[in-house]
């Protein structure tokens, strides 16, 4: 758990603070996502619980430890750290890179081999065939995979992550995107995670900190930011369309009417793991407006229509 109490950072020469009296808690195993305009605070937020900047005031905890009594060359080996142009080291292999806090900590060779070799593939990389090459020889999407398995490599209970695919193209983002949900739901880590993409951000996070001129204004889940902004500037800033943000959210599952009785034949059909944001398109397509949901093997399980989806956007609920 990551405990932020009055936390403020003043730097000099700057008029106000970049983070002004922000107080904030990420429970264990919950990614948090901080976002909001160019220059509120989130980044500055994000270096201060790894101690790359200190706070004027204000005090952080990480599991109960208070950040400003600990060695901060320690203390970032506990904390896994992603950045957006990743910082891998040039000059190393690709093994190496991933090694690097291991090797600090300490761990025999033969540890380091194998948990090299089970990080590149929890993130989707053959060790075979990278663990001896050099960043040079990766595409960007594959170089911020291997900054994700360096960050996990220590099993730190705690991961940083910023901006850690705003530099990749929009479909390998989205890639690396479901492949971090994947990673994050089997390790169970607290991520605090920073963005300034509000679909990233409704995406990826547990919990959503919409941070303005240093100041929090709005801490809750996706669905609760979406259909209950704070105020003017979070219902502008999440979007003319939360509305459609919303359904992305919603599971089929969770709207459709259960049972295979009520499926057409010949009707469209959506797979039970679609969102029913990913079901317009069907439900647009289909003449009497509904469809049968599926399984992964094809039988139909479902029927789900255009007043399913209604509900979704009347329903002024966060649950």
């Amino acid at each position: 758990m990551i405990r932020l109490r009055r936390l403020t950072k003043v730097f000099a020469g700057q008029a106000g603070a970049a983070v002004d009296d922000l107080t904030l808690d990420v429970a264990a195993g919950e990614t948090c996502v901080l976002i909001g305009p160019s220059g509120c605070g989130k980044t500055t937020t994000m270096r201060m619980i790894n101690r790359l900047i200190e706070p004027t005031r204000g005090t952080i905890e990480v599991d109960g430890r208070d950040v400003a009594k600990a060695d901060p060359v320690e203390l970032r080996r506990r904390i896994g750290y992603v950045i957006q142009q990743v910082g891998l080291f040039p000059h190393m292999t690709i093994a190496d890179n991933v090694a690097t806090v291991p090797r600090l900590l300490g761990w025999t060779p033969a540890r380091l081999e194998a948990r090299v070799d089970e990080m590149l593939a929890l993130v989707g990389l053959d060790p075979a065939s990278f663990r001896r090459r050099y960043p040079r020889e990766l595409s960007g999407g594959q170089r911020q995979r291997v900054g994700v398995a360096r960050a996990l490599a220590g099993d730190p209970p705690v991961m940083l992550m910023d901006e850690p695919f705003g530099a990749v193209d929009p479909i390998t983002r989205a890639r690396l995107q479901n492949e971090l949900l994947k990673i994050l739901a089997a390790v169970g880590k607290t991520v605090v995670f920073v963005t300034h993409d509000v679909d990233e951000a409704i995406r990826m996070g547990d919990r959503i900190a919409i941070l303005r001129d240093g100041r929090l204004v709005q801490h809750g889940t996706p669905v609760e930011i979406l259909v209950r902004p704070a105020d003017p500037f979070v219902e502008e800033f999440v979007g003319a369309d939360r509305a459609l943000k919303r359904l992305g959210l919603v599971a089929v599952p969770d709207v459709m009417a259960p049972g295979a009785g009520g499926a057409a034949k010949g009707s469209p059909t959506v797979s039970l793991h679609t969102s029913a944001l990913g079901a317009l398109p069907a439900l647009l397509a289909a003449p009497d407006g509904a469809v049968t949901v599926v399984d992964a093997a094809g039988r139909p399980v479902g029927r789900l229509s255009f007043a399913d989806v209604q509900r979704v956007l009347t329903d002024e609920s966060p649950g």
